[in-house]
């Protein structure tokens, strides 16, 4: 067997070793093989495949690894619960002022409140949600 066939074969391992472990190490290393591979192949000269499998995996786990890692283990932004409320609009059903009212949100009934203090928000009326406080929205008139 060649150098530059063996390096392959252990390069094609180590990324096939990395879907059971997933920590992102052996892909790099794999990786690396695959490097040391093509060095094997133009040079022929041990120590320097070796040397160069080395400095492609370091530089690999030095520098990609992370992030990769972070922009797999962050997920996507999604909002949910009362958090993906906010900022939605809903329907005055009752007087909306700033003790009380009811307004229909992601096709529910709400009590709510205005979140300016004196403003009193008529029925019809569409509104903008600001926060969840409690079981309560706090709404704001949309201009």
């Amino acid at each position: 067997m060649t150098p530059a066939l063996i390096w392959l074969i252990v390069g094609i391992v180590f990324m096939v070793a990395e879907v059971l472990s997933g920590d992102l190490v052996l892909i790099m290393l794999g990786v690396g093989a695959l490097v040391g591979a093509g060095s094997a192949a133009l040079t022929g000269n041990a120590f320097i495949d070796v040397a160069v499998f080395g400095v492609a995996s370091i530089g690999l786990l030095v520098l990609v690894r992370p992030t990769l890692k972070r922009r797999f283990m962050a997920g996507p932004d999604v909002k949910t619960n009362t958090d993906a409320l906010i900022g939605a609009r809903a329907l005055v059903l009752s007087p909306v002022d700033s003790e009380s009212g009811q307004v229909k949100l992601a096709g529910d009934t709400w009590s709510a409140r205005s979140f300016i203090h004196d403003q009193r928000i008529e029925p019809g009326t569409t509104v903008t949600v600001v926060e969840i406080s409690g079981a309560t929205a706090v709404v704001s008139a949309e201009p």
